[in-house]
């Protein structure tokens, strides 16, 4: 595969590079094993709907025909489950959650670059442990509610759908 640099300037990142020297949603590494897409995801509805709004030129097109999106504000019935289940972007920033330089908006920006070819030795092993991390919460559903009872904990099964993982599913 051909390396493609790909250029950012949004409201979050001005004059950032970076390469893609993965084809496109494929060659993750072992242990990542997303259950949705970036277009699945923004689809179904997540993160209020204000996630992704002013970036759409970064990615393809079509992700974005059937996004639920929130230009003005963040919108909580644009959520598949129609609930709240992020934390504020300062608490993200106060935990270090976020590396700042390469991904500001946090895990889905980094999943919506990897998932591109986008590889950065470092920031993805940390991520894909924090992905992995989220398994906890698909316990809890697993052992608090019946199988696809989509109404037992519906902000949990939110959370864990903002992590790639198709909580319709379990």
């Amino acid at each position: 595969m051909r390396k493609k640099t790909v250029k950012v300037n949004d409201k979050f990142q001005k004059g950032y590079k970076y390469q893609l020297t993965e084809p496109v949603g494929r060659n993750f590494h072992p242990d990542f094993k997303p259950e949705l897409t970036p277009k699945q995801m923004l689809a179904l509805g997540v993160f209020g709907g204000k996630y992704m709004t002013d970036c759409k030129k970064e990615f393809p097109k079509d992700w974005f025909t059937r996004a639920k999106l929130a230009p003005e504000h963040h919108d909580d019935t644009l959520n598949f489950f129609h609930k709240h289940a992020s934390q504020p972007l300062k608490v993200w920033l106060e935990k270090g959650w976020i590396n700042e330089e390469h991904d500001p908006r946090g895990w889905f920006q980094w999943y919506c670059r990897y998932y591109m070819g986008r590889r950065l030795q470092g920031e993805d092993e940390r991520q894909i442990k924090r992905w992995k991390a989220i398994r906890r919460h698909i316990s809890q559903i697993k052992k608090n509610c019946r199988p696809k009872d989509l109404t037992c904990r519906p902000t949990q099964r939110q959370a864990v759908l903002h992590w790639a993982y198709d909580s319709r599913k379990i």
